[in-house]
Order: structure tokens, then C-alpha cells, then sequence
């Protein structure tokens, strides 16, 4: 059963079907016990924020900032202000000052919410040089207000504001005349050339995205679902709110270092992931099958073959496996992968969305190998997120991300790209005419920068259009497809192909540093630094070994001839990733110029 009502209401009516059920596990900001909320609750202080917005003079369709990582808190705000017709919009916890003074200048912000102490100090350094901002209201009782701030307050004393409900009439007013052109969220992509904009997502928006997502994802009232990407990230957003309008249990996750605890004490049955996470998963099983015994690795070696021969050859093809490939699957299944799913905490696992980069074929095949049902997807920040996903129960093909959602239309241009026209698809960028002009096409849809085709009615994608690199013979390289098949290595964390205009491709690479540490005391490889390290040939030629073996199906062109081993991570402080972790490959071009033009001298 699903409750998709409009934004403004949707808490107070999910409420009243769930009542004093579980809604809400979470743990206090630094804190090691889990509590909980009922959807009763839930709806309570939904009400408090909308009666203390008002209080403090928030206006329909004003925008408020919320700086802060996943909470409960972030929750009520979100809800609350959208039950009186305001705008969130959210900035990533981990934004520069330089990022937020932007956004609160763009957006004219007035009230912003922020979490921990880091983001009350940076809103703090820049509240001078915002001229609209106002107040600060902190998530975190522990957080340190400076002395004497007159503009700060702790989120419980800004509660206080809307105890006894003094203004729920007119929040009840409100809600009535809520229309669904109402903007909900303006969410600024950092984007990996630089350029910062504000995407509008509607109320009609969300209500398309949910009807038509709960058509092909199965989330239901009895599922626990962890919260595990940053609730700025429209995917979680969008995902979360499905939940929500399907009376799953939301368990928060805060801190994202955490999660694989979280996991082992919480045991959801879905969480939207990146691929990265389940390219961890993928390593961290590949070295402990490394580190057994040798009747333990061909066990488990043959224990996912048979699997990946009943759950991807078989059951995502569309045919039913044989009786006694099946019977073999299931004894595996409750001896060999039931153990690595408890492992993760992932007992009862249902499906897991996954989307926002490429998922490299090994992986995939993997996760579904276990008995995990990895529902790969794609989507937009302006597609609202979905706009194509894998449908449980329907045959599909390792390498697609799906198959259209309801009410959306994909088209693919002459030059190949994925456009798109649909209710979820947004109307704009945020005080940007002329860049939302150049989005659209002349007949209204979407450019969504990606390239792909349709083939058997599912989607496939091919690559940015914008990070294709030509080499300087000619030929097209598509570094994201090229990275993903050496992201599965266990001794590789980053990696940046370089080609654009270069006679071959090369590549700076991140190495997991402990394991090649350990790597080097194994082999008496004496080294003093991580820049000894990275540096030495044997270990040069060790990973070059291991690079070769993992791009044999590449065409000669796209192999890569050389790489560097860097001593220190790609980092956000230094420009070079976004808040969501994707590469700014120009700027690590920049950052980088001396050990690229070293790996192309003659």
C-alpha cells in the first residue's frame, strides 16, 4: 500500500495509517545507542518545526538552507517545511565555506539548519559576508555556540517556537492550498567541470517519481531500510521518500564511516548504495577466499560459479534453472553465501538500489552471485533520480541500467546522447534562464550529457559525452568504462585515465595503502615513505601485472601503457572531487601536469 500524498501532508498522513508504529532508528549526534520514533512521533515533530517556522516568519516558497549530515533532525526540517509551502535546500556536510556562502547568496537564504560543530563554525566564518542570512539553527545539543552569537540556537529551543501548535490552523490553511507546482527542493549540483547550479524539483515532481517508482520497486511496509547516501544526494532523497510513502522503517545513518556496523546491528532489507560500496563488498570477500585455504577457495570459487549460472545465466535471463542446478544453488545458498550475507548483516536482504556511477559486469555479477539482488539504475539530480532501474522478477542483462520508469520518454540523439521528457524531469535551474534554455531541446527534451542506446527495451550507458577523450591518433576513449575495470582490484582505491589528446593512455592511480604495505613487508620491499613506496619498481611491476591482467579486453588503443602511483588521495580541499566523490578531472589534470608530462616523455 502506498500514501502519495502531496509533501506538505504526506508525514501527518502516513501517520495516520502506521499510528504508534516504528518509523525512525537512529542514534544521537556521537552517539552508540539506537532509539527510535513512531510514525505518530514523527508526525508530532513535523508539526513543531511547521508552527516554529512560522513563528520566526518564514514565508510560503521561501528558501531555507539545511548544511548537515543525516539525521533525525534533518528529517522533521525537511517535512516541516514543506508543510507550510517552504523550500529546502540542502548543501553536502562536507561543503567548503567558499560552497555554501555561494548558495546561501544565490538562494537569499535566511534561516540555515546545520549539524555538528564543523558546520555551525563554517556557517559562523561566513555569516558576515552573507548579507541575507539571518539566523542559525544547530542540529547538535553538543555543538559550542560562540559566546555571545545572538543569531545561533539549538534545535530544541527552536522547537520550543512551535509548542502547543499555536499556528496549526494556518499550517492546516497552508497545506490546503499547496499546489504542485510548489518548489520542494532547489539541489545544487558541484559538478565536475566547476559550475555550480541549483536544480528545480517540484511537489508534482516528487509525486510523479513515487508513483511510478513504487510501480517497479518493491519496497513495502515491511522492510528496514538503511539510509546510507547523504540525504542531499537526490538519490537518497528520492528513495527516501519512497520508503516513506510505503511505511518502511527509515534506520538513519549518519555517519558513513559507520555503515558496515550499522548494517551488523540494524540487518536491513534494502539500502540504496553507489557502486563503490559494493566494489568494497567485492574486494573484502576476494581477499579473505585469497587468504583461506586452498579447499576453502575452490569451495567458494565453485559455491559462485554455480551461482552466478542460476541467478544470472538462468533466473535474469528469464529461463527456469534446471532441478538439480537449482537444488545445488540452494544447498550453497544456505551453507556458503548465507554466511557472507550475515557477515554484512544482510540476512534478510530484499534488493538494493544502485546507481550513480558505472557498475563494473565482475561486480554486479557477483553481488547477484551471493543472492543479493542488486537493483542497478540511472537517473539525474534533474530527472528527479530515476529514470530507469531493473525490475525483480523480469529477465534482464548484466551491463544495462534497466528499463524506463512510468511516464518517462527517452530518446536517443543523432549524436547518441539520452534525452529525456517526462513529469519527473525538472523545469529548470535556479536563477539560471540561459543555462536551462541551452538543457532543453527545441521540442522539449531533456539533454542529459550521457550517452547510450536502447536495446531489448533496456537502457545501456556509454559515456559522459563531455568526458569522451580523443587520443592523438583519432581515436575515442571512454575513461569511466576503462576506470570501472580497474576499480575491482583490491590494491586500487582511485583512478584517473588520462588520453585526451595523448598518442596512449595512461593513468594516475590511488592504491589502497595499507594492502600494498602489506604487500611490501610480504616481498622484504624496504621502504620509508609512501612515496618510496609508490615509487619502487617492484612494486611498479607487480601492479602493472595486475592492470594488464584486468584489461585483456581492451582494444590495443584503450589499454593503458602507463600509470603513477600517487602518495596521497584525490581530495575535496584540494578541488579535485565533488561532494558526491566524483572526479573533477580537469582539476586533477591541472594538479597533476608534472607527473602526467612525465609519463609521456620520450
Amino acid at each position: 500500500m502506498q500514501i502519495n500524498s502531496h509533501l506538505s501532508r504526506l508525514i501527518g498522513d502516513v501517520a495516520a495509517q502506521w499510528g504508534d508504529r516504528e518509523a525512525l532508528i537512529y542514534k544521537d549526534f556521537g552517539g552508540k545507542q539506537w532509539k527510535s520514533y513512531s510514525w505518530n512521533e514523527f508526525s508530532q515533530k513535523v508539526k513543531l518545526v511547521s508552527n516554529a517556522l512560522l513563528n520566526m516568519g518564514v514565508g510560503v516558497q521561501e528558501n531555507l538552507g539545511v548544511f548537515s549530515q543525516n539525521s533525525v533532525q534533518y528529517l522533521f526540517t525537511d517535512f516541516g517545511a514543506w508543510g507550510i509551502r517552504a523550500v529546502t535546500i540542502p548543501f553536502y556536510a562536507t561543503s567548503s565555506e567558499q560552497q555554501i556562502q555561494f548558495m546561501i547568496d544565490d538562494a537569499h537564504i535566511r534561516f540555515l539548519f546545520v549539524g555538528e560543530q564543523e558546520q555551525y563554525d563554517k556557517a559562523r566564518r561566513v555569516f558576515a559576508t552573507c548579507h541575507t542570512l539571518e539566523r542559525i539553527i544547530v542540529f547538535d545539543s553538543a555543538v559550542q555556540i560562540e559566546s555571545g552569537d545572538p543569531t545561533a540556537m539549538h534545535f530544541d529551543d527552536f522547537l520550543r517556537l512551535g509548542e502547543g501548535l499555536p499556528r496549526q490552523p494556518e499550517v492546516e490553511n497552508l497545506q490546503q492550498a499547496a499546489t504542485m507546482d510548489d518548489i520542494a527542493n532547489i539541489l545544487y549540483t558541484s559538478g565536475t567541470t566547476g559550475d555550480s547550479k541549483g536544480v528545480i524539483l517540484t511537489a508534482g515532481q516528487y509525486h510523479a517519481a513515487m508513483e511510478a517508482n513504487h510501480k517497479c520497486v518493491p519496497v513495502t511496509d515491511q522492510d528496514r531500510v538503511l539510509n546510507f547516501l547523504p540525504f542531499t544526494h537526490i538519490f537518497e532523497k528520492g528513495w527516501k521518500i519512497l520508503c516513506i510513502t510505503c511505511g518502511a522503517r527509515l534506520i538513519v545513518n549518519t555517519y558513513p564511516l559507520e555503515v558496515q556496523q550499522s548494517m551488523r546491528e540494524q540487518h536491513p532489507t534494502c539500502m540504496s548504495s553507489v557502486p563503490r560500496f559494493w566494489e568494497k563488498v567485492y574486494m573484502g570477500v576476494q581477499e579473505k577466499i585469497e587468504s583461506s585455504g586452498a579447499l576453502q577457495r575452490r569451495l567458494f570459487r565453485h559455491a559462485l560459479a554455480v551461482g552466478k549460472k542460476h541467478n544470472i545465466d538462468y533466473l535474469a535471463a528469464g529461463k527456469r534453472p534446471p532441478m538439480g542446478l537449482h537444488m545445488e544453488y540452494k544447498m550453497l545458498d544456505k551453507t556458503v553465501f548465507s554466511l557472507v550475507r550475515k557477515e554484512l548483516g544482510l540476512e534478510n536482504a530484499h534488493f538494493f538500489p544502485t546507481a550513480g556511477a558505472t557498475v563494473s559486469p565482475h561486480v554486479e555479477e557477483f553481488v547477484h552471485s551471493l543472492g543479493i539482488f542488486m537493483d542497478v539504475g540511472y537517473g539525474l539530480t534533474e530527472s528527479l533520480a530515476t529514470v530507469s532501474c531493473l525490475h525483480i522478477g523480469k529477465p534482464f542483462r548484466v551491463g544495462s541500467v534497466g528499463f524506463p520508469i512510468d511516464g518517462i520518454s527517452i530518446k536517443i540523439s543523432d549524436e547518441g546522447e539520452i534525452l529525456l521528457k517526462g513529469p519527473t524531469i525538472t523545469r529548470g535551474y535556479y536563477n539560471r534562464d540561459n543555462l536551462t534554455r541551452q538543457a532543453f531541446t527545441e521540442d522539449g527534451y531533456f539533454r542529459t550529457g550521457d550517452s547510450g542506446y536502447i536495446e531489448d527495451g533496456q537502457l545501456f550507458l556509454k559515456e559522459r559525452i563531455k568526458d569522451l577523450y580523443k587520443t592523438s591518433n583519432g581515436k575515442y576513449i571512454a575513461p569511466q568504462m576503462i576506470e570501472s575495470k580497474l576499480l575491482v582490484d583490491k590494491y586500487i582505491d582511485q583512478v584517473a585515465i588520462i588520453a585526451d589528446q595523448r598518442k596512449f593512455v595512461s593513468a594516475l592511480i590511488i592504491p589502497v595503502y595499507s594492502l600494498l604495505e602489506d604487500y611490501a613487508r610480504r616481498h622484504d620491499i624496504a621502504f620509508e615513505s609512501r612515496k618510496d613506496l609508490c615509487e619502487n619498481p617492484k612494486i611498479h611491476e607487480m601492479m602493472m601485472e595486475r592492470i594488464d591482467t584486468l584489461q585483456q579486453q581492451l582494444a590495443h588503443y584503450e589499454q593503458i601503457k602507463r600509470f603513477t602511483l600517487l602518495p596521497q588521495p584525490f581530495s575535496m580541499d584540494r578541488g579535485e572531487l565533488t561532494n558526491t566523490l566524483k572526479m573533477k578531472r580537469r582539476v586533477i589534470i591541472e594538479n597533476y601536469k608534472r607527473e602526467i608530462d612525465k609519463m609521456y616523455a620520450e
